[in-house]
């Protein structure tokens, strides 16, 4: 601990490139968009309304951009991704399009990308075992093989069959779903028109051809349905289940819980499809690389600068917004970043919104089942079933997404059950990542910083009772007892920790009811009917009022085609003007 104590010391002149930055610019009364909250969609939208010619404006309620793609220094001389962690769904032409790695975005690829110790005795003297999986197909079917030979001869095909599938509606994703209403409604002429809405859904069904039923299972069915009909050992299943169940409430035997994981599997990074990898200093870094690019393009954007509430004009469209000091701003149109039930219920005046309309609001579901632990370590773990070198080198295990308690789907499945309780499970899933040991920006020498994904836990407790400081201290003690069974010494190595529960991650990240993806990603909340079926194109009840955030199609993850969807669709009216 001394160590790191003098290892804090000395990272005093560590500078955070996400400390807020002091920019000349002043905040205009006018200007043609407005964008509410500078999250990494916010971010984007604000690029493309400015590359399109309108002058735009980014208003932030905190010190820092980046909703919850940001890196703060929590504990000092430790850099963490306080929210979101980990980076491969940003479509592919944002990246491009915005010159990112230009505008300083540095993404370190992380290989093996899997690693799932096991709880178990040795045999004959040897560690336990683990499933380490990564871009080596060979690796992985060995790695596999010491479960089952069965499952090592399926595995190539299975994850060609689960690309196959992830890349068919990749077209869906980069443009708003169909106009239904263009297409039931209006003159003939405004029906041809919205004809074209229909060309991403036949891109899709053109590149899934005969999988078409395949996609239809994978999306509604019980994941397990899927992968029981592919594999037999069990911690491949838990492992691969994992990515079904994360951040949303449910198990991998819900139904719907297979779209769950195709949602973490359509991504791709330095075009290796399927690959997650860390950002330098953060996932700040994301959100920092975009806001460079938009402020090279003209948009003006702005921290602390919280807005009140959205300004109505008398003929009853969206004029403005009025911050929390007074201060009036005017616009031709407005685009809400926040969760729609932010937009719809606390920013936009209540009597502009059609009843029925405010109460379908209040139905969305915004359950969310995660608690994040960022965690400062003044020395590498070391897990038992991979015990570290003798130089104290960094594993290939240690830069993977570590999975704990997912030795097998049933212990997945009694977690879910107890969160759904109103108790954060006693042995909860773990999701840990260690990104200290690809990027050296993050903390001191021979220091680390761990990210703990953690699920399941409720957004109120047994007898609807609201989180205390106790129960946060309770339930991190809990994470870390897990922990230190497959790490001994894991407790010892803690300088520092930062609980952010789901009432927690609503309060500091403005995400209603803690749901990391601005809503729940259930059948019923998708495509369509994100976040309402009357609102799935980004328009809202009030003209000129848009949302551009994760709340709407296609939903959450560091993705950005919302905002860049919501950014087209305002450019189209524009158009239209």
């Amino acid at each position: 601990m001394a160590a790191a104590v003098r290892g804090i010391r000395s990272c005093k002149g560590f500078i955070s490139s996400t400390r807020r930055c002091s920019h000349s610019v002043a905040l205009k009364p006018q200007y043609d968009a407005i964008i509410i909250g500078g999250g990494h969609n916010g971010l984007i939208a604000s690029a493309y309304l400015q590359k399109g010619g309108l002058k735009t404006a980014v208003l932030e309620r905190r010190h820092v951009l980046g909703g919850a793609a940001v890196s703060e220094e929590i504990i000092p001389g430790f850099h963490f991704s306080r929210a979101s962690y980990l980076l491969s769904l940003l479509r592919p032409h944002i990246y491009k399009d915005l010159e990112l790695k230009k505008y300083g975005l540095k993404v370190y690829m992380r290989d093996p990308h899997s690693f799932t110790p096991m709880l178990e005795e040795g045999v004959a003297g040897r560690a336990p075992r683990s499933l380490l999986l990564g871009a080596d197909l060979a690796k992985n079917q060995q790695e596999i093989g010491k479960f089952s030979e069965k499952d090592a001869k399926a595995f190539p095909d299975f994850l060609t069959h689960l690309e196959r599938l992830a890349c068919a509606i990749h077209p869906l994703l980069d443009a708003p779903p169909v106009d239904i209403p263009g297409l039931t409604q209006g003159s003939l002429r405004k029906r041809i028109s919205a004809l074209r809405s229909l060309k991403p859904l036949v891109k899709s069904g053109i590149k899934l051809g005969k999988n078409i039923p395949d996609l239809y299972e994978l999306i509604t069915a019980p994941v397990m349905k899927v992968l029981n009909r592919w594999f037999e050992s069990e911690p491949l299943r838990a492992t691969l289940a994992t990515d079904s169940v994360i951040g949303a409430n449910t198990s991998p035997n819900n139904p719907g819980s297979g779209y769950v994981l195709l949602h973490h599997v359509m991504g791709e990074l330095e075009k290796e499809k399927g690959a997650w990898g860390y950002v330098e200093g953060g996932m700040g870094g994301v959100s920092q690389s975009i806001a460079r690019s938009a402020r090279s393009l003209g948009a003006d954007i702005f921290t602390e600068r919280e807005v009140e509430q959205v300004l109505i004009g008398q003929d009853g469209s969206a004029r403005g917004v009025v911050l929390k000091d007074g201060t009036e701003v005017s616009s031709k149109v407005v685009l809400s970043n926040a969760t729609p039930y932010i937009t719809f219920k606390q920013l936009t005046p209540q009597d502009a919104l059609p009843e029925a309309f405010i109460t379908a609001v209040d139905q969305i579901d915004y359950t969310s089942p995660v608690t994040k632990i960022n965690v400062a370590l003044d020395r590498l773990p070391n897990f038992l079933a991979a015990p570290n070198t003798r130089d104290g080198k960094p594993g290939p295990h240690h830069q993977c997404s570590i999975h704990l308690n997912c030795e097998s789907v049933e212990l997945l499945e009694e977690a879910y059950r107890e969160g759904q309780l109103g108790r954060p499970s006693s042995r909860p899933m773990l999701e840990m990542t260690i990104p200290s040991v690809l990027d050296p920006t993050l903390a001191p020498r021979g220091c680390h910083v761990v990210s703990i994904f953690t699920q399941f836990t409720p957004y109120l407790l047994e007898g609807r009772r609201a989180w205390t400081n106790e129960d946060r201290e309770r339930f991190a003690e809990t994470v870390f007892d897990w922990i230190e069974h497959y790490a001994p010494g894991f407790k010892s190595s803690i300088v520092g920790k930062d609980i952010l529960t789901p009432p927690d991650l609503e309060k500091v990240f403005g995400l209603t009811g803690g749901n990391i993806f601005h809503g729940s990603m259930s059948l019923d909340q998708l495509y369509l009917a994100r976040p309402l079926p009357s609102i799935a194109d980004y328009r809202s009840p009030v003209k000129g009022l848009y949302l551009c955030g994760s709340g709407s199609h296609p939903g959450g993850g560091v993705m950005g085609a919302a905002g860049w969807n919501s950014a087209l669709t305002v450019l189209a009216d524009f158009k239209r003007r």
